[in-house]
């Protein structure tokens, strides 16, 4: 991990075209700008990691249910259009 130090008011830069400004440091909480492209996906790890967790759940409990009703999801590999 790169461990920088930034005051309030200074910024870096990521790939050229990802900015992080510290906006202000104030007791044990730092307040953070992130300027990216929009196609860039921008989270919280907190709330990241909880998403990924709801996903797993999500998927393991569809092949639960597919596995009950003993059917297999389709194959959709080879199913491309060609035209």
């Amino acid at each position: 991990m790169l461990v920088l130090t930034r005051r309030a008011g200074e910024s870096i830069v990521i790939d050229g075209h990802i900015t992080v400004t510290v906006l202000e440091a104030r007791g044990d909480q730092i307040r953070i700008g992130v300027e990216a492209p929009r196609d860039v996906a921008i989270h919280r790890e907190e709330v990241y990691r909880a998403v990924e967790e709801e996903n797993t759940a999500a998927a393991a409990s569809a092949a639960r249910a597919q596995a009950l009703l003993g059917s297999k999801p389709p194959d959709l590999s080879n199913d491309r259009d060609t035209s």
